[in-house]
């Protein structure tokens, strides 16, 4: 397959044919961010898109799962994107699922007969990095919207039908009182925006980053490993929303938890207070073998 630059995915879509349909990603400017730091954000040809399909066809044969990359797949033109989805379920028919990560900015500038239309067409899932609820941490972050546009991205998605998952970051306010408001925020935004999963990473410096440089000079102090799980158990308390998959086996988080909220929720608490209480170390992931 044809690839241009690192390529990344979420963990779900392991065992997902990757079509590269952008490079890089359109927004590309959070600080804490370091997967496209190396691309200038540009679309690819439909002609050349096309030929990668038939190039997977060839070499895979059927395939039933796709994922579009890079960082923001959904800022393609809709009548583009439309052809592509065609392109592979003619060419896929036991394809059932083709997945992308989306920018909230670029969520927004679709209305939503488009956003109903790649629905339709077979848009099945899309994967929005919220990283927090907090109105001025998303501004620090240079996450490029406001806490009310990333919300309504997110019900827009929901609402036209495709899977909603979201992405937040445990860490992302750093030490002090301000990671209990980034928490709190973040299960608010949550409640409101009703995604089917939600999936916690925790924050960690890559070189190259503003965040990095912030943390050399000492201007953002990382949290440890507990003061992460204190995030997550507020995430746990409030939020009410019902049949929410919590994905929490992310490679950098310390604790891999899973359950559905509000099922698992009694477990899922039991297991980080015996954490927290105890202080036990042997229950976590070593910094050696934590990663993005």
């Amino acid at each position: 397959m044809r690839y241009k630059g690192k390529i990344f995915r979420p963990f779900s879509e392991a065992n997902s044919y990757l079509l590269q349909c952008t490079i890089g990603c359109s927004h590309n400017q959070c600080t804490f961010c370091g997967m496209y730091k190396d691309k200038q954000y540009q679309i690819r040809g439909l002609d050349e898109i096309k030929t990668d399909i038939r190039m997977a066809k060839d070499y895979y044969g059927d395939i039933e799962k796709v994922f579009l990359c890079d960082g923001d797949a959904i800022a393609i033109q809709t009548d583009i994107l439309l052809e592509i989805l065609h392109e592979l379920y003619s060419t896929f028919p036991s394809l059932r699922h083709v997945g992308t990560y989306v920018g909230p900015m670029s969520t927004l500038k679709k209305d939503m007969s488009e956003l109903k239309q790649l629905r339709a067409a077979g848009l099945g899932k899309a994967y929005l990095g919220v990283e927090t609820g907090d109105e001025r941490l998303l501004k620090e972050v240079r996450k490029g919207v406001t806490a009310n546009e990333m919300l309504q991205a997110g019900k827009n998605l929901v609402e036209s039908g495709i899977n909603l998952s979201i992405m937040v970051l445990l860490g992302l306010a750093g030490k002090g009182p301000r990671s209990y408001e980034h928490a709190m925020a973040t299960a608010e935004i949550t409640n409101e925006m009703k995604p089917r999963y939600l999936a916690a990473l925790t924050v960690t410096p890559i070189p190259q980053t503003v965040l990095y440089r912030k943390v050399r000079r000492g201007e953002f102090e990382v949290m440890d490993a507990f003061e992460t799980l204190e995030e997550m158990k507020v995430l746990f308390e409030h939020i009410s929303i019902d049949n929410l998959k919590f994905v929490g086996v992310h490679a950098s988080n310390y604790l891999p938890i899973n359950g559905t909220l509000q099922k698992d929720k009694g477990r899922m608490l039991e297991t980080i207070n015996n954490v927290l209480e105890n202080r036990d170390t042997g229950k976590l992931r070593d910094e050696n073998t934590r990663g993005l």
